[in-house]
């Protein structure tokens, strides 16, 4: 079967043929994979950018951590039917198979993450611990099934951040991961939501598909006169932040109100300078977020249910696996927002 891989250190990713998995272990099912999306972590990954030296140990590895598909085989133990349509969590535990959720506090062993430092879903078929699957409900198709990750993520970002009724909130970065904040910070009750970026219009307009016309590019001057002049000079509630670059984190706090709070969700290559006297007198609150828990999740999931084509504008771009390397390109050079690959 094809899959797309990382096999050393350095840039890019290689298409190859690989066997496909030998049936499923204890506490394993097989799953079809129906759809994967292409995460702005795999990207970094396939640029090999500061902070993924971690994957070395576990090269070669096939990638791919957004995604969905069907269960087609069971083994001794795995209580998933066969033909039960699944999203897959990527936090996986090597060491004690009777865990039946990852992230259990009691669990033993080793922590990888499916499709960085264990194989995942850019190739047609994979074996993966039963307690890993997550079933979706019928409204919930393959494509937005490969969504729920990445809003998890920022789910649990909102969550971190105690976004609530009333709040306004302003997401630092448009990508896939600063869509899912801005979605899931509207859905904790956010009155007014705001995104800014730097010259990325076609996420911007993926962001007005979605329904949030506050968007400030930076490029067109300084983040707090804009996120200002939008509020009328009242502080924001909540910053989430999404975009790896150090600075954007101290261009937000001026606009930040008193014992407001930050939350950091990018991953980021360079250290942060802080204004500390400043941190310290407004009482601000540095927070950080990365991953999600299984609980995160199961409400993204319920969400996805409720009104599945309020999520879809997300995704703009869809391929065969075959492409898939056209597809990290696009996502490389912001021509697309989210790319979903079908094997």
């Amino acid at each position: 079967m094809l899959a797309l891989r990382k096999t050393q250190p350095g840039f890019g990713l290689e298409a190859l043929e690989v066997p496909s998995p030998a049936a499923p272990g204890p506490g394993q099912v097989t799953v079809q994979v129906e759809a994967v999306g292409i995460c702005g972590s795999d990207v970094h990954a396939y640029e090999w950018t500061d902070g993924y030296q971690h994957m070395i140990p576990y090269l070669p590895v096939t990638m791919g951590h957004e995604f969905a598909g069907r269960v087609i085989a069971a083994g001794e133990g795995a209580a998933v039917p066969t033909g039960t349509r699944v999203s897959v969590y990527p936090r996986v535990t090597r060491g004690d198979g009777s865990i039946a959720w990852p992230g259990d506090p009691r669990a033993r062993g080793d922590r990888l993450t499916i499709g960085l430092t264990t194989d995942g879903g850019f190739a047609s078929l994979l074996n993966v611990p039963a307690g890993n699957v997550l079933p979706l409900p019928g409204a919930v198709d393959a494509e937005l099934g490969a969504l729920v990750e990445p809003l998890a993520v920022a789910g649990e970002a909102v969550l971190v951040g105690g976004v609530g009724l009333g709040d306004t909130a302003l997401v630092l970065g448009p990508g896939t991961i600063g869509q899912g904040l801005a979605l899931m910070a509207r859905a904790a009750g956010a009155a007014r939501v705001i995104v800014a970026g730097r010259g990325d219009e076609p996420r911007y307009a993926v962001l007005r598909q979605l329904g949030f016309a506050d968007i400030v590019d930076v490029a067109d001057g300084p983040l707090g006169d804009q996120v200002l002049a939008l509020t009328g000079g009242r502080p924001v509630d909540v910053v989430l932040e999404a975009t790896g670059h150090p600075p954007s984190i101290t261009d937000a706090l001026p606009v930040l109100k008193r014992e407001g709070v930050l939350v950091v969700a990018g991953i980021h290559a360079a250290p942060l300078s802080l204004p500390l006297t400043v941190f310290v007198r407004n009482r601000h609150q540095l927070r950080a977020s990365h991953g999600s828990e299984p609980g995160t999740w199961e409400r993204v999931i319920a969400l996805l249910a409720r009104d599945p084509e309020a999520y879809r504008p997300m995704i703009t771009h869809r391929l065969p696996l075959s492409r898939g390397l056209e597809g990290f390109e696009l996502a490389r050079q912001r021509a697309a927002s989210k790319v979903i690959l079908t094997p």
